[in-house]
């Protein structure tokens, strides 16, 4: 009878928990209101026509600096504050003074007291810990500090420099993977574009500024030897350099380089396929590889045209010397000729010819259009290695 009673309990809480799981009816949930944005809430400017696209484009602006901010790092430099009792003879003096001054040194050796300097800012090139940054960042730095934003510190070392792009690789010493943001294409990129510059302005961590492209393909700056900078009116100033000026898909196409001496509002930054290129050498070699001609070359006058019977418009660079055995004197190039295309490519300046052979890989044949007492010719040539 017990046994039975003890069963019939058991079948009635198995029906009821079954009937509260499965049987029992659904309450009613209400769905949440749609409200609408924000900034459009008792607004007395929301009737007015295109003021939401305003909004959206404010959100862009938000998620694209949450989105991109965590990847961005300052860069300090600690310096170890020197103490002028420091030169202690251990040896020297009495018993006594001795075991003061070894007492001394220990604490100095075990508690060393730095001072730190906010030198730039840096930006995660992939997971490993490897941050992409300006060459001015650490040209002369002693003892390399990186914060992130969430104060996570961490020392790190250089791991390769390439002044004639002023871009610079460290790595902070870490067994974490680090969260890398999206890299975009700078070639697609319209003058008037919308972008944001992140970095640590005078040491003000996590900064965002708004502006526009306002060129491209800048060159001439006297800023590096392989120049080809976007121009912003993105807010830059000291403590920007080697942080990343992204656009509205939350992508990062350039690294922030400098400022212009000229006045506000002009500020440059290194195209994201050049980074790639000289971070992933860097990595890789520990130096760039870039292709060599081995030529002087020099900008297309009208009265140079003229006396070499071509058009006063005629574009080009002309070739004013050669190295001896170089990969331009074994092609047959010789002084007087006249450049006006390489490996398809038309030339313009003395600097698109210098980055295009800089950027081709050694070994490559490539095809160059000359100009040759006023006649078209094709030459090929096998790009040799450049030897900074």
């Amino acid at each position: 009878m017990k046994k039975f009673i003890v069963f019939g309990v058991w079948v009635v809480l198995v029906c009821v928990t079954l009937y509260w799981v499965v049987g029992a009816p659904t309450p009613h949930v209400e769905k949440p209101l749609e409200l609408p944005l924000a900034s459009t809430v008792n607004n007395p400017y929301s009737h007015l026509e295109g003021y939401e696209t305003l909004v959206r484009l404010q959100e862009a602006f938000v998620t694209n600096a949450r989105k991109v901010k965590p990847a961005v790092v300052s860069i300090n430099n600690l310096t170890e504050i020197s103490d002028p009792h420091s030169q202690r003879d251990l040896m020297g003096g009495d018993p006594g003074a001795w075991f003061n001054n070894l007492r001394y040194w220990l604490k100095r050796t075990f508690r060393k007291r730095y001072q730190m300097e906010s030198l730039g800012s840096g930006l995660i090139f992939n997971e490993a810990g490897y941050i992409v940054t300006n060459y001015h960042v650490v040209e002369k730095a002693n003892r390399l500090l990186v914060k992130f934003l969430d104060n996570r510190e961490y020392t790190a070392q250089v791991v390769g420099v390439d002044p004639k792009t002023d871009l610079a690789v460290i790595k902070v010493f870490s067994l974490s993977h680090f969260q890398k943001p999206e890299f975009g294409n700078s070639s697609k990129v319209e003058v008037g574009d919308w972008v944001m510059a992140i970095g640590n302005p005078y040491g003000l961590r996590g900064t965002i500024t708004v502006g526009v492209v306002s060129g491209k393909g800048r060159i001439d700056l006297g800023i590096a030897t392989f120049e080809n900078f976007l121009q912003t009116d993105t807010s830059i100033n000291p403590g920007n350099s080697g942080g990343p000026l992204i656009d509205m898909q939350g992508q990062v196409i350039g690294i922030n380089t400098a400022i212009a001496e000229l006045g506000s509002g002009v500020g440059f930054a290194i195209p994201m396929e050049t980074v790639e290129k000289v971070a992933q050498d860097l990595i890789e070699n520990g130096e760039v590889e870039r292709g060599w001609l081995g030529i002087g070359i020099q900008h297309m006058t009208p009265d140079m045209a003229e006396s070499f019977r071509v058009s006063r418009d005629q574009s080009g660079v002309v070739v004013n010397s050669i190295d001896d055995g170089a990969p331009a004197d074994k092609a047959g190039l010789r002084r007087g000729d006249i450049i006006i295309a390489y490996d398809g490519k038309e030339i313009a300046h003395p600097q698109h010819l210098q980055n295009y052979v800089a950027d081709t890989k050694v070994g490559k044949t490539v095809q160059i259009k000359i100009l040759r007492d006023g006649l078209e010719q094709t030459l090929e040539v096998e790009i040799g290695k450049y030897l900074s």
